[in-house]
């Protein structure tokens, strides 16, 4: 399921969105530039489960304070699928979230989100050797708080199954549901198998951080 826009637009432009995905964009292309130098680019500002438990460096390029990378991995993608996805939900969904929280807070939830989700990730599976990146996390917290605040609105959506394709109207409770039972199904076998690929339980925390944090702040 693709989401490809919501029936309930805020009327404002998206500025924070728009920045964060501009942003995400230059250092994916920065990282394109890079060539064979975009490994160890990666390696330094990538989460690595086992250099924030132990402190002690997963790879040469390591950076020298690995809580920072909690915030840095969330602007590094691993290719042009990994990155055309995130940016495309937090587009469709971010425009009401920013609206409802403004542009501030709106930021503080996005960066916490990330940094909880990372910090959830690590929890799960702190041997890790493998560098951990992509906004998935942050963006899990804003279909978080969208699956909170919005669950009836209309989630225009682009179905491929094989030969069958056709866009549909899906509430957001049941879109952003069934994401969500995918991430809890599909991550579940990797519990207690380190460097297991996709980071499910980054998207899961990030998730429900984003319904806590948004309950909170949603004043």
């Amino acid at each position: 399921m693709i989401p490809l826009r919501v029936d309930n637009p805020s009327g404002r432009f998206p500025f924070v969105t728009s920045l964060i995905i501009l942003l995400n964009s230059a250092v994916f292309i920065y990282q394109f530039s890079l060539g064979q130098g975009e490994q160890d680019f990666i390696w330094k500002y990538a989460v690595v489960a086992r250099t924030l438990t132990t402190f002690i460096p997963a790879h040469p390029a390591s950076i020298l304070f690995p809580p920072l990378t909690l915030i840095t991995s969330q602007f590094l993608h691993g290719g042009l699928i990994h990155i055309l996805f995130n940016m495309l939900f937090l587009w469709v969904f971010g425009d009401n979230i920013e609206a409802r929280l403004g542009f501030i807070k709106f930021v503080m939830f996005y960066l916490v989100c990330g940094i909880a989700s990372g910090i959830i990730q690590v929890i799960t599976f702190p041997n890790a050797a493998l560098p951990l990146i992509g906004a998935s996390g942050a963006i899990a917290g804003v279909m978080g708080a969208y699956f909170l605040k919005f669950p009836r609105t209309g989630v225009q959506t682009l179905i491929i199954i094989f030969f069958f394709i056709r866009v549909v109207r899906i509430p957001a409770i049941v879109f952003l549901g069934i994401w969500l039972i995918f991430q809890i199904v599909a991550g579940a076998p990797s519990l207690g198998i380190d460097d297991g690929g996709i980071a499910y339980f980054a998207h899961i925390g990030g998730f429900f951080c984003g319904m806590i944090l948004f309950k909170i702040w949603d004043k």
